[in-house]
Formats: structure tokens, C-alpha cells, sequence
């Protein structure tokens, strides 16, 4: 059983019920994304690591061992 199908199902229950149905699958998955990203700058400012440009000084540290 897919999501969609699972969807599906919860909605015909819900109308069985009488109660709201659930919201459609994928409609908070830019809210969840945005609250990963931010969980994770928070846990770098704990530990004392940059929140942005990592990739970036990763990068420069890679190619350039020395200059670091």
C-alpha cells in the first residue's frame, strides 16, 4: 500500500466518522524540510561550527590543505 492508497483509505474513515479528513500526502513536506535545516544550524551553533559556507571551507580545506 502506496501513500496514496493509504491516504484514500484514511479519508473514507473519516467520512465514516464524521471528522475532518487528513491532509493529502507531501502537503507538509517543505515545513519538515525547513525544520531539519534549522534544527541542524541550531546543533552547529551549539557545537560552536559555522551555520553556512561548510561545503565551501570543506571544500577550500580540501583542495588547499596548506592554507588553513
Amino acid at each position: 500500500m502506496n501513500a496514496l492508497h493509504q491516504h484514500l483509505l484514511d479519508s473514507y474513515r473519516a467520512a465514516q466518522h464524521a471528522e475532518p479528513a487528513p491532509p493529502a500526502p507531501g502537503t507538509h513536506d517543505v515545513a519538515v524540510l525547513r525544520a531539519v535545516r534549522d534544527h541542524r544550524r541550531f546543533e552547529a551553533v551549539l557545537a560552536g561550527r559555522p551555520t553556512t559556507g561548510r561545503l565551501c571551507l570543506a571544500l577550500r580545506r580540501w583542495l588547499n590543505p596548506g592554507a588553513c
